[in-house]
């Protein structure tokens, strides 16, 4: 019996590594999970802030094209797992009937969406020509504030690396009350696949109002739309110390919605 395939994506200052965790448990459960990263991604979080320079004039409409092939390629269409801007390409993908089901976990929201509470992240220059960075105080602020300081310094060690500018531009992340270059998110539509939104309650760059405002725009679809959301977690909620809560809810749904694995958990 064929694997359930999963493929997950990262957003803007992560690394893939990030899913580390996601990876093996979505595993564990009988899932054929794919972490593909970005066209020129290094291997380890390190050497992208080494040397980020293959990310350097990646945009939106790249970088979404890039996922648009990477589960063209599968033989059946993969449940989309994605993380802030990650979760924006996750459900652009589902809206092209690319995914059999997707969840956006702080999706960053598409077009100019209201964003109240919204927290720019950039802190300044990466060292690099054409890339931000956020420093570890700056990390520490916006990613991980739901977790202590100890924890912090060693997420921002493993996973923290540089952002293109043109992505963030793209996104809107580049200054304060921009929206995306362009609305990739068809809400309206009722052919989808179910859509799981996920928010942490204490995330301060993609704030608990800002996925129920995304959730609101769903309303008028007749497909499966779900929100999900987590008290005193920020926008870490998928790499700290509990991303497990967070990856076994995700799992129940995707059972509840008639995408469980096939084979049993190990």
């Amino acid at each position: 019996m064929k694997q359930t395939p999963v493929v997950l994506i990262h957003g803007a200052w992560f690394h893939r590594s990030s899913w580390e965790g996601w990876a093996e448990r979505f595993t564990a459960h009988g899932y054929a999970v794919s972490v593909p990263g970005w066209p020129g991604e290094a291997a380890t979080a390190g050497r992208v802030r080494h040397d980020p320079g293959p990310l350097r004039d990646l945009g939106l409409a790249a970088l979404t094209a890039h996922y648009e092939t990477v589960v063209r390629s599968f033989d059946d269409p993969p449940v989309l797992i994605g993380h802030s801007a990650g979760g924006l390409i996750a459900q652009h993908l589902l809206g092209a009937d690319l995914g059999r089901a997707a969840v956006a976990l702080a999706p960053l929201p598409a077009g100019p969406a209201p964003r109240p509470g919204f927290e720019r992240p950039s802190a300044g220059p990466a060292g690099h020509p054409g890339f931000e960075a956020l420093s570890p105080a700056r990390f520490r602020h916006v990613v991980a504030n739901a977790v202590g300081e100890e924890e912090a310094a060693r997420l921002f060690d493993r996973y923290a690396v540089p952002a293109p500018l043109r992505l963030l531009a793209d996104l809107g992340l580049d200054r304060p009350g921009a929206g995306t270059a362009a609305a990739v998110v068809d809400p309206a539509d009722a052919g989808r696949g179910p859509l799981l939104l996920v928010s942490g309650q204490e995330d301060r760059i993609v704030p608990d109002a800002v996925t129920r405002s995304v959730y609101k725009l769903y309303g008028d679809s007749r497909a499966v739309t779900d929100l999900k959301q987590f008290v005193d977690r920020g926008h870490s909620l998928v790499f700290d110390s509990g991303w497990r809560a967070v990856a076994d809810h995700v799992l129940g749904w995707l059972a509840g919605n008639g995408v469980a694995a096939p084979t049993p958990p190990r």
